[in-house]
């Protein structure tokens, strides 16, 4: 049976489940590429440290440039991460001509342009699946299965460390430094936690899934990002009585010569699929103009659910060398688009506000008062406790709003003497 070699750069958790899984599943995987894949290097600074999982000591190298030049590889898989050191190791292995796998959406969602033209000029092979949604075959759906579609929208949950989060704080009642210390100690969020829980991980996934969603690189720039470290626990109460739950939610919307990218904490209808996703979990919605709504779910995280996501990559590009063939399915395109990115104020959307009051009579007619006055259209304002002995906050519910117009009364709601703290507020699912 033909023999086709895999380089292996990176041996942290990952690579390790990449190992794990290609020694489980050798002989299945071999019976259905009618090839075997195997690995003849595995390069990492550190040589030493238990993996659990056992490598072969020949296998094994500080020298990643080796690898890439070794003729007996024919696939790289890079599970560095970070973009210095990983980015120049992903580019000599494109212009070797060699096909590359890799789960580092940041490095591709920052540097996309490059990286993505660098493999159209070698006419090689740029892999992702693992970069979004862990165990989750979003891409492949996309890329494949919709491939007759206009994508019309993305919704998802893609981040499982500010999910787990924010099922604690639902579930447990906790507030979020505790929600966060917990996720922490179980290793869902590293000891420096801003890149998940200031949303810019989920932000990473979405600019991706923008890209093949309008079939060209969309840049970082184009992403409005919020993270949910202002949620509060008087938050999360509020959202259930009104039958929603706060979720951290990336939206895409292509249209024709516009798209909306954007990551913020948004209130789910409870009835709605993507308010059930919990933990860790992560979950995708799909629209396209022939499929209508499709849903992807699956563990969004963890060593073997990335690795089987890494596996299936290298899968494909093996298939694409048994059939002689390269960039069947192209990854994206980086070809210009004439294409404007539509920013978050410029939007419209109906909101929760909360906001904090001071002591005083008829502050709830005030709120709705001044909103009124600076035109936004109110569905509702109560006066809430905050739970115990919590200073009481008013909370309205709006209309249909443009955002600037929504920014602009509540900065001058904050303003006020009789609100004692910055005016929050969380956009519903459109």
């Amino acid at each position: 049976m033909r023999e086709i070699g895999v380089g292996l750069l990176g041996f942290g958790t990952i690579g390790a489940g990449v190992v794990a899984g290609l020694r489980k599943n050798g002989d299945l995987i071999a019976e259905r590429v009618k090839a075997r894949l195997v690995l003849r290097g595995i390069a990492d600074i550190d040589l030493d440290r238990d993996r659990g999982v056992a490598a072969d000591p020949a296998l094994l190298t500080r020298d990643a440039a080796g690898v890439i030049r070794d003729p007996a590889i024919d696939i790289i898989v890079e599970l560095i991460g970070g973009a210095r050191i990983a980015g120049d190791f992903i580019r000599q292995s494109l212009e070797a001509g060699k096909p590359v796998v890799t789960a580092n959406k940041a490095l591709l969602a920052e540097q996309g342009e490059e990286i993505f033209g660098l493999a159209e000029r070698a006419n090689t092979d740029l892999y992702f699946e693992g970069s979004v949604g862990g165990t989750i075959p979003v891409i492949k759906a996309i890329r494949e299965g919709l491939v007759a579609n206009r994508i019309e929208a993305i919704t998802g949950i893609l981040n499982g460390t500010c999910n787990y989060i924010l099922t604690r704080m639902d579930r447990q009642g906790m507030p979020f430094d505790a929600a966060l210390q917990d996720a922490q100690a179980r290793g869902y969020a590293e000891a420096e936690p801003s890149l998940d829980v200031d949303g810019r991980d989920t932000a990473h996934k979405a600019v991706l899934l923008a890209s093949l969603a309008c079939g060209s690189v969309v840049p970082m720039s184009a992403a409005s990002i919020e993270g949910i470290r202002a949620i509060t626990q008087e938050d999360i109460r509020n959202a259930l009585e009104i039958e929603h739950r706060i979720k951290l939610l990336a939206f895409i919307a292509p249209r024709d010569r516009e798209m909306e990218v954007r990551v913020h904490p948004t209130l789910v209808p409870l009835s709605s699929l993507l308010a059930s996703v919990h933990d860790v979990f992560n979950a995708v919605q799909v629209k396209g103009d022939l499929s209508g709504e499709t849903l992807y779910y699956g563990c969004g995280a963890g060593r073997d659910p990335t690795a089987g996501a890494v596996i299936a990559d290298v899968v494909d590009i093996a298939r694409n060398i048994v059939a002689g063939c390269h960039r069947r399915v192209p990854a994206v395109s980086v070809k210009p688009r004439d294409m404007t990115f539509l920013r978050i104020e410029e939007t419209d959307n109906r909101y929760y506000v909360r906001v904090p009051l001071a002591s005083g009579r008829n502050l709830a007619q005030k709120v709705r008062a001044l909103l009124a006055a600076r035109g936004v259209p109110v569905a509702s304002v109560e006066r809430k406790r905050g739970g115990g002995a919590a200073e009481p906050s008013a909370i309205a519910i709006t209309e249909t709003v443009k955002e600037k117009t929504l920014n602009a009364a509540l900065a001058e709601l904050s303003a006020r003497d009789w609100v004692r703290a910055p005016v929050a507020r969380i956009r519903f699912q459109t």
